[in-house]
């Protein structure tokens, strides 16, 4: 019988031992509760980094604000009248003070405001990405999740004071608030580093752009809701 290579061993490793992904839940001290079974549909995707790269691409591409643009020699004021004579005085000819090799005059193949950088992925392509930086985040264990937080941590300084029990003070975050607890995003806003949005807006730029990603435990349940089905 052939005998398993060491790249293939690693590889069946590092995807078996991860098939029952498991996260610990946390309360509002700080302190470990229990432990949750991840979805292994969302949280069990292998890192595909040239697909992660296309749809990061696409994003930033679409978030693009065109605002450079110049003019045309047909689009500078000026310049109908011919500048001297086509012959007779010895210089080269011109037709218009305002052609590309004059000051002032028109700029040859210049940015547009009219250029379309927009980009379009497939829906299914982009979910798929989405897992696998979540499933990536999990596996480095860079994902926090929280039992539901009451009304009163739509203060900032409360909600502050839970990320310093969970060490996550100035560290990059991202704080995926479900729908039934909007005041994460107030709470949330003000704190350097954190970048608070909802769940069903999740996508992969903040999840690469941020160290750390949190979420309560009815956040999980919507992500599961909201992406485990098929687009």
């Amino acid at each position: 019988m052939k005998e398993q290579s060491q790249e293939e061993e690693e590889h069946y490793l590092r995807y078996e031992v991860f098939s029952i992904m498991k996260i610990s839940l946390y309360n509002r001290e700080g302190i470990q509760t229990e432990e949750l079974e991840l979805p292994s549909k969302i949280f069990d995707v292998p890192w595909n980094a040239d697909l992660v790269h296309q749809v990061v691409v696409s994003q930033m591409a679409n978030k693009r604000r065109v605002i450079a643009h110049t003019k045309g020699r047909g689009a500078v004021s000026g310049g109908g009248r011919k500048p001297w004579a086509q012959k007779g005085l010895g210089r080269a000819r011109q037709g218009s003070i305002r052609s590309p090799q004059w000051r002032k005059g028109g700029v040859v193949f210049g940015p547009r405001n009219t250029r379309v950088f927009k980009k379009t992925i497939p829906e299914k392509m982009k979910r798929k990405a989405l897992f696998s930086a979540l499933s990536e985040k999990a596996r480095g264990k860079e994902m926090i999740l929280l039992e539901d937080l009451p009304q009163e941590y739509s203060k900032t300084k409360m909600f502050h004071s839970l990320l310093r029990k969970l060490s996550l003070q100035e560290k990059t975050l991202l704080v995926a608030y479900p729908e039934k607890a909007k005041f994460l995003a107030r709470a949330a806003r003000n704190i350097p580093c954190t970048l608070p949005v909802p769940v069903k807006g999740l996508n992969v730029l903040d999840l690469l752009s941020t160290k750390f990603f949190l979420t309560t435990k009815t956040g999980l349940e919507e992500l599961e809701k909201t992406f485990g089905t098929k687009p």
